[in-house]
């Protein structure tokens, strides 16, 4: 079950991450033969982000044919992390650090997606719940600024966050570190990426 940032409650389908699968589509895990060292080494923690064809379980450059899919028809993705914990519930944090461009990140980060109070045992089994404090925008990386770095990041929630906690006329130029301090989240307990550009380059 998910909330918005107001509280209100609102059923979700109950999809499983272990499927791995969804009907009429094939899942494809991507390759990750083309990433430079740095771009490799962010993944960390074995998080899974499962889109309708593409499973993320590694750093990756998503390939070609699913970029129009990802910015246009897929909405958002299933999130599973396998050694969550009852000790407590969890936030995830979706950016991009590339905005508008790599090579002059000045909007960076643009927030993506903003998840609190998801369960563990939810979030262990691949069932997305939680409170929204962000709703999900789809990559979207400009025509001619090459590839954008899209994180997830997962923590551990110690304290209420709340949708104030953010400004909602602007997902950009968001200073994470800062939102990271203010609620104690301290280091990720597992991180994932993947790169995409614009389907028409």
């Amino acid at each position: 079950m998910l909330r918005n940032d107001f509280g209100a409650m609102s059923l979700l389908p109950v999809f499983l991450l272990s499927c791995g699968c969804m009907s009429g589509s094939h899942l494809t895990e991507a390759s990750d033969d083309t990433l430079s060292p740095e771009d490799a080494s962010f993944c960390d923690g074995e998080l899974e982000v499962q889109y309708p064809e593409l499973l993320v379980n590694r750093c990756l450059i998503v390939p070609e044919e699913f970029r129009e899919k990802l910015s246009t028809i897929w909405g958002a993705p299933l999130i599973r992390y396998r050694h969550a914990q009852e000790v407590s519930n969890y936030t995830l944090i979706m950016v991009d650090p590339d905005a508008p461009s790599r090579s002059k990140p000045v909007l960076a980060y643009w927030r993506h997606w903003v998840i609190t109070d998801m369960e563990w045992s939810s979030l262990k089994n691949g069932v997305l719940t939680g409170t929204i404090i962000d709703d999900y925008q789809p990559p979207t990386p400009p025509r001619g600024t090459g590839f954008h770095r899209y994180q997830f990041l997962l923590f551990h929630q110690g304290s209420n966050i709340t949708s104030d906690s953010l400004d909602s006329e602007s997902r950009g130029k968001w200073n994470l570190d800062a939102f990271v301090l203010m609620f104690h989240l301290g280091e990720p307990v597992a991180k994932l990426q993947f790169l995409t550009q614009n389907y028409e380059d």
